[in-house]
């Protein structure tokens, strides 16, 4: 694809302006990308397959290709150059377990001219992507390219645990020598489709020290925002479904902690905002003008790694998004704080930052001039908490369920009146059965120690411990005939509930009106005469 990226990532009114990196021209690198991707690959089809062995990731091979050409190498119009393969047994591992095959890789890098895009960081190293959008090439330093190789074991391990990342698929690591000058590179997944228009790309890492896009940055066609920008033009956040906010989460918080481990920080999640509605128009102006792209997104396997893939992985019900609808390329949909439909693309980038002498020394300088939790570097623990915390609770949020109607409340309100009160009258019911139960018990005991209860009558110094078997009887008979009824000169706003020690009611009503019950008895000819009964008010 030689027309310019439409996220900004090339710049066409600089072509004429080839790039250099460490006095070499971008074109240089470029082919000598291609030439060497594809003599070590079609190299490495030749050797069988086998379990991968710890000193597989340690492994170092090399290939000389002179411009003239060799037996071995095709001759080139590019200067002699040296090209390094490192792990390639390891990173063929990796690339079978993302389900790209040797010939689609090959396809990708080698078929057709790479495109240099325009530099979103201020690392200062060149990107490339393949003209299908599969892959993104990147120059490192040399730093970097050593952590990457320490760390490939782990990174191993993890993903044969956890295929399911939003951390950066590593394809392959490659070194170029030509006049005394390497130039190392790391093939990736490309997180922003260029198929796909980003409307909004913000570089998050949860920190605020100056964090701001910069004025160079703004003024490209589709600039790179950072945190505050983040906060400023969504300051209500993205929204989720329930399921897919609860996957996006553990991948998020699985992820961090395994960077944790390898002690890395200083990352960012790279996110891309595709707005639905905006989209419909440029669509159709696409389609009758791109008609060569209608043939490649066909054969296009809509990228080897989705954002929904990454969070979901192949085979789940969400992926039915992906597989009914091909134009979606596998993001994850959202809606904004506006109610507008998304697609969101994202990745976890620049991992290859270890907490070293010199990122220490880094945080220390700036934390004495500024707040020192604010800043980007920081200790691994602190910096992957503040990462989580500020995409759970800024960026990343879960659409609530709707809250029920005041009509609802109300007969919710009353029906939970009734049951509560109903528990309360059987409760207070279950309590007098329990205790006539106890005092009649109590009161058949009592006659084994009525010859003790009776003499103590004629000796004044003792106080019988028990009542008599006469007083048993007469109490538990009056416990026996408690009654409930409810007072005439209680007011009809309130309920009283009285506790009688003198009869059983013949009868009583339990009646609701209006969220309140009121219970009405007939009390019997005992109840009538007594007068002076104690009561005990309950207020429902």
């Amino acid at each position: 694809m030689s027309s310019a990226a439409e996220n900004g990532d090339a710049a066409p009114g600089k072509q004429n302006e080839e790039k250099t990196y460490k006095k070499t021209a971008s074109s240089a690198i470029k082919g000598a990308i291609q030439l060497g991707i594809g003599y070590t690959v079609g190299n490495l089809t030749s050797k069988p397959d086998r379990d991968v062995l710890m000193q597989d990731f340690y492994v170092v091979e090399s290939v000389f290709l002179p411009s003239e050409g060799s037996n071995l190498t095709p001759a080139h119009h590019y200067p002699d150059f040296r090209f390094k393969t490192y792990a390639p047994l390891a990173f063929r591992y990796f690339r079978e377990l993302f389900g790209i095959k040797p010939d689609d890789y090959l396809y990708s890098i080698c078929s057709e001219p790479l495109i240099e895009l325009s530099n979103p960081g201020a690392s200062g190293s060149l990107f490339f992507v393949t003209s299908d959008d599969e892959f993104i090439i990147k120059t490192v330093q040399h730093k970097e390219a050593e952590f990457l190789q320490k760390l490939l074991p782990g990174y191993y391990m993890n993903l044969n645990q956890n295929p399911r990342t939003l951390l950066p698929k590593f394809y392959g690591l490659y070194c170029m020598q030509s006049g005394g000058i390497n130039i190392r590179i790391v093939v990736m997944n490309n997180v922003l489709p260029r198929s796909m228009r980003m409307h909004f790309t913000y570089d998050l890492k949860g920190s605020t020290y100056k964090r701001r896009a910069s004025r160079k940055e703004r003024e490209k066609s589709n600039p790179t925002f950072k945190d505050l920008d983040f906060l400023q033009d969504m300051h209500e956040g993205l929204y989720f479904d329930t399921e897919t906010y609860n996957a996006l989460m553990k991948t998020l918080q699985r992820d961090c902690r395994v960077l944790e481990s390898f002690k890395i920080m200083d990352y960012s999640l790279l996110l891309g905002i595709h707005i639905l509605d905006h989209s419909l128009k440029e669509k159709e102006e696409e389609n009758s003008q791109n008609v060569p792209d209608a043939k490649r997104s066909g054969m296009q396997k809509v990228l080897y790694s989705t954002a929904m893939e990454s969070i979901q992985g192949p085979g789940k019900p969400g992926d039915g998004i992906i597989t009914e609808n091909p134009d979606t390329m596998g993001g994850i949909p959202a809606k904004s704080h506006k109610g507008e439909k998304l697609l969101l693309f994202m990745g976890i980038i620049d991992i290859l930052q270890s907490y070293r002498l010199m990122k220490k020394l880094e945080h220390s300088w700036k934390a004495l001039v500024y707040d020192g939790d604010t800043v980007s570097v920081h200790r691994p623990s602190f910096y992957a908490d503040r990462f989580l915390k500020f995409m759970n609770s800024r960026v990343f949020k879960k659409i609530q369920a709707l809250k029920a109607s005041p009509s609802k409340k109300r007969c919710n309100s009353i029906a939970a009146l009734k049951a509560t009160s109903q528990e309360i009258v059987s409760s207070i019911s279950q309590e007098w059965k329990d205790e006539k139960r106890d005092l009649l018990t109590e009161g058949q005991s009592f006659s084994s120690l009525d010859e003790e209860a009776l003499g103590s009558r004629h000796r004044p110094d003792l106080v019988p411990s028990t009542p008599s078997l006469f007083e048993a009887a007469s109490l538990a008979t009056t416990i026996s005939s408690s009654s409930l009824y409810v007072d005439e000169h209680c007011p009809h706003d309130r309920t009283a509930l009285y506790s009688n020690s003198k009869g059983l009611p013949s009868s009583s009503t339990f009646t609701l009106e209006e969220g309140t019950i009121y219970l009405t008895s007939e009390p019997n000819a005992l109840e009538a005469q007594d007068d002076n009964a104690s009561v005990l008010d309950v207020y429902l």
